[in-house]
């Protein structure tokens, strides 16, 4: 796992996602298409810089940040603009439509 990703859980995700632009993963360790999710997580996190903040929760481990957002299915991938959801997918996403999801909401 790339050093780049962020692992938030509930005592930091509020803090962590308040300001600027951040990509989180909610996943768990047994999610199948989690696991296919990460490497792509890893990519992005390399490639987008100082132009947003990439992280990763795991549900099982901060139930209450995962519940807060309605998270039902997992990976569950949001980008949030200064701690507000501006985009939101659900499955396996590619590292491209991920890395433009950054770049609009940095605008």
């Amino acid at each position: 796992m790339s050093d780049q990703v962020l692992h938030l859980d509930d005592s930091n995700f509020k803090e962590q996602t308040s300001e600027g632009v951040t990509l989180v993963d909610f996943w768990a360790p047994w999610c199948g298409p989690c696991r296919m999710q990460s490497p792509i997580i890893d990519q992005v996190a390399e490639n987008v810089g100082s132009k947003a903040k990439v992280a990763k929760v795991n549900v099982d481990d901060s139930p209450s940040v995962a519940s807060s957002y309605g998270i039902q299915s997992i990976p569950t991938l949001l980008v949030l603009k200064n701690g507000n959801i501006v985009q939101q997918y659900v499955g396996v996403q590619s590292q491209e439509k991920l890395m433009e999801a950054i770049n609009q909401a940095s605008i």
